[in-house]
Order: C-alpha cells, then structure tokens, then sequence
C-alpha cells in the first residue's frame, strides 16, 4: 500500500466515522449510514483519485438528503 493510499483512507475513513456518530447520536439515518458507506470505501478502495470522488459524491449525497428531510 502506498503512502497516499494510506492518508486518503484513514482521512475518509475518520470523515466516514464522524458522520456514522453524528447519525447515531442525533437518531438520523442518512448520516449513519452514509458514514458506515464511507468507511466501507475507504477499507476496500485503494486507488487515492478513486476514493476521493467517490467519498465526495457520498458527502455530497448526504449534505442534499439531508436537506430534503
């Protein structure tokens, strides 16, 4: 595994945890379970590029289901 594999998993990863709390504490789902996705793809994933446009979609997919809830 390269360095920047590493970095861009464990940021994403730490990102991922942070909403999986967030939902967990306030009782929403969309920021669980899009938490628990972002951390299953940064576990999976290797390619850095490809993580990080498919973490950014999954953010963005949270911040507008978020906001038409």
């Amino acid at each position: 595994m390269e360095t920047n594999s590493l970095l861009v998993s464990m940021f994403f990863g730490t990102v991922g945890s942070g909403y999986a709390l967030y939902g967990k504490k306030q009782g929403a789902m969309i920021p669980l379970v899009g938490g628990l996705a972002m951390i299953a793809v940064s576990t999976f994933i290797t390619a850095p590029l490809l993580l990080t446009a498919i973490s950014a979609a999954l953010m963005a997919g949270i911040f507008f289901l978020g906001r038409m809830a």
